[in-house]
This record gives structure tokens, sequence and C-alpha cells, in this order.
């Protein structure tokens, strides 16, 4: 078929985590009203770019420019991302990255495969290898940002589209959920971006005795973690236990998630759940926050070393996380509950009347 006879294939490249690849949801949505989308990840963001609404296809590269555990660079793996991609028809690259990272090499290997149009922010000088080149460092939000690459690419969201996050499944709807529990998520894959674990613990125990009922989740690396907090907090631990999808439906159930600056904090976003966010400023707040759900942020987002994208904190006790209390944490759930615990009652009550008048 001829390539002015059929919907255009846009491929979308964000080569980092799960929580990086949410936030390109809006960005795929933009592309699918156009045609189909392929979406390129590394092995960690697959399981959340399946699911991303608007994905028809995924493949896997494990980039050495991007990782933070990289891969040796060899030709064999980039010869078969190169015939990959080749092989699918791909008319046009939005190409997703973080003001830290370069889209150049991604750039080339899409130029080698054949792939006529390519858009990305780029500090550097791209030469031949992006058509529609974004310059500098937009000060906007991840999501902001991806849309801004889609739209040079002639993508936007169709009419009706909130710009949100979402992921397939059925959630609750955001004021439909029951107060029935708080999920944790204490670990994270950059430990410089969550509490130490006493901490959790620590607020765990103060969960308790507010007689807050917990469920907690993680990876399953992160099992003495998250065994430990929901011992702390006489609640559940599902550390280890889900898929990415599942964790969706336990937090889309929760009334809120209390979470550090990681993947599950965007995931909460995407299924509409309000999030108090243990907030590391090691990035900027405003280009990751939760996006279009209610939040709190805590921690000392002015710190003098905030942006420092360190990994892992060279301080014994992490400064910009160390001033939050519990008491801080329980005031922030109590404030995001609210509406939630407002409109349970709303429902029940409306409930009982109509039974009533059933009678």
């Amino acid at each position: 078929m001829d390539v002015t006879s059929r919907p255009m294939r846009t491929l979308v490249a964000r080569l980092d985590n799960a929580g990086d690849v949410l936030l390109a949801g809006p960005a795929v949505r933009a592309a699918a009203a156009a045609g189909p989308v392929s979406f390129v990840t590394s092995p960690a963001g697959a399981a959340a770019a399946a699911l991303l609404p608007g994905v028809d296809d995924i493949l896997t590269f494990a980039a050495p420019w991007i990782l933070a555990e990289p891969p040796a660079t060899t030709r064999a793996a980039f010869d078969g991302l190169v015939a990959d991609l080749a092989g699918r028809g791909i008319d046009r690259a939005a190409l997703l990255c973080s003001s830290h990272q370069s889209p150049l090499p991604i750039a080339l290997i899409c130029r080698l495969a054949g792939i006529a149009q390519t858009a990305a922010v780029s500090h550097e000088y791209p030469g031949s290898l992006l058509d529609a080149r974004i310059p500098g460092d937009p000060d906007v939000h991840e999501v902001e940002r991806n849309l801004l690459v889609t739209e040079r690419l002639g993508c936007r969201l169709p009419a009706g589209d909130d710009g949100l996050l979402h992921v397939r499944g059925e959630h609750p709807m955001p004021g439909t959920r029951s107060a029935a529990y708080v999920a944790i998520h204490p670990g994270a894959s950059v430990p410089a971006r969550t509490w130490r674990p006493e901490r959790w613990i620590e607020l765990a125990v103060y969960l308790r005795a507010a007689d807050l009922p917990v469920v907690v989740t993680g990876r399953r690396d992160e099992r003495a973690l998250t065994s430990a907090v929901a011992e702390a907090a006489g609640g559940s631990d599902l550390g280890g236990t889900t898929s990415l999808a599942a964790l969706a439906s336990i937090l889309a159930g929760a009334a809120a998630t209390v979470v550090g600056n990681t993947g599950p904090m965007h995931l909460s976003a995407a299924v509409g759940t309000p999030v108090v966010a243990l907030f590391a400023p090691t990035v900027p707040p405003q280009r990751w926050r939760p996006w279009g759900v209610a939040h709190v942020l805590l921690g000392d987002l002015d710190i003098a070393c905030r942006g420092c994208r360190a990994r892992r904190c060279p301080w014994a006790e992490q400064h910009c996380l160390e001033t939050v209390r519990p008491a801080a944490v329980l005031e922030a759930l109590e404030s995001l509950m609210a509406p939630v615990a407002t409109a349970t009652a709303a429902r029940s009550s409306a409930s009982h009347h109509a039974l009533e008048a059933c009678q």
C-alpha cells in the first residue's frame, strides 16, 4: 500500500523507566489519533508501555547512553534495533527524553532504519538527524515537554481528550472509590528519591496508631522493606507479588498513595488516586510532580542542593526529607481523603434514600 493511502505510523521512543513511560501517555494518544503507534523503550519500561492506550506494538532496547546500569555497546544490538524498526513501516518518530539526556543516538538509529521524519527536544546541534528540533530546555512538566515533540510532528490530542495520564483497564473513577485503605510504596529504583527505611517504618507505626488501614507495595527486591513497613503498620504486604497492571488496580482502589518520587507516583496519577509524595528535589518538582491529580509534595523543595540528580544522597541523613514528620503525612492524607469520604458518605446517603423510596 502506498504511504499516501494509509494512516501514518508513528514511533514514540522513551528509553528509560516505567514512570517516564507513563508520562509519555498523552503524547502517545496524540500520535495514535493519526494512526498506529509503535513504542520503543527499555526492558524496565515495557510493562508500562503495555498499559498505555494507543500503543500497538512494543520494542525493547537497553540504551547504553540512558540506563543507570548501561550494557556494553555492541554493533549487534544496534543492528538488531535498526532492523526491527525498518520492518515496521514507520513514517515518523517522536523521540522523548529528559533534559539531561540526548535524543541523538536514537535519532541516528531511526535514520538508519529509514524513518523519514524525526522530532525531539535537543540541546545539541543535530545536523541531519532531526527534522523538527525544539531547542533549549523548556521548563515545563514532562507531560507537556512530550506533547511539544508530538505537536512538531503534527500530532495533537483529539477533541475530548483530557490530557491526563491513563492506563488500560477498568479502574474506579476519581471520587467513586471508598476510603478502605491507604497504599504505601516505600521503595524507589533511585534511593535518593525516597525516605530511608527507618522513616517509612516510623510512619507505619504512626498510621497504625491512627487506625488507618494500610496496604504496602513494592518490587520483589524490596520485600525486606515492604515486610517491615507492613508489620509496623499492621497492614498487608504485597511487595513483590504484583505485576504492574495489578499494581495499578491496587492503587486505583486506594483512598490515597504515599510514595517517593518514583514510578508508582505516576501510576497513582494515571488511575486518579490522590498522592502524598515524599519528594526529594533531586529533580525539579515543577517538571516531575504528579500530573493532573490531587497531591501534596512533602520535603524541602527549596534546599540549596536541589537539582543534584544524585542517585544516592551523600549525607547520612537526607536533609531535604528528614524535616518531614509522620504527623505531616497524616495531615496531608486527611486533606486528600476528605473529598473521598464526603463523596462516599453522599453515595451511601443517596443509596439509603433510594432503598427507602422502594419500600
